[in-house]
């Protein structure tokens, strides 16, 4: 089981490993058996070390990027939470690109990501 304040913590862990890309931070996120899924219609990523791969595979330029999610709903091993991804123009810090993005998360008691699914919209 997980609660309000222990997603939200991961969240904020999982914000620190993306901006990261520190293999350990992700990998400390994930249970050994994680189902990982970008997006709705893309293959599910199985297990830990591939979960870190993928992460690794094409990174984000430094300083390019930030987010905030927070948790909307928590039952037993499931958190729903929401937030922004936002993306700078080259160069600078004005927006050049914002997303919403809804997460589904199923926990282990560990209080490791389990099954995480990942929706998202860019604002137009």
């Amino acid at each position: 089981m997980i609660n309000r304040e222990a997603a939200a913590v991961w969240l904020n862990d999982y914000i620190a490993a993306w901006k990261a890309y520190d293999a350990d931070a992700i990998g400390a996120l994930f249970s050994e058996d994680v189902q990982y899924y970008f997006s709705p219609y893309s293959e599910v990523v199985v297990g830990r070390d591939a979960v870190v791969k993928a992460w690794l595979e094409d990174p984000d330029d430094a300083g390019t990027y930030d987010g905030h999610y927070a948790p909307i709903a928590v039952d037993d091993d499931v958190v729903v939470a929401n937030g922004r991804s936002v993306y700078y123009a080259p160069g600078s810090k004005a927006v050049g690109a914002e997303f919403d993005n809804i997460f589904v998360m199923r926990f282990n008691d560990a209080g490791q990501c389990r099954e995480f699914r990942e929706w998202y919209m860019k604002k137009s």
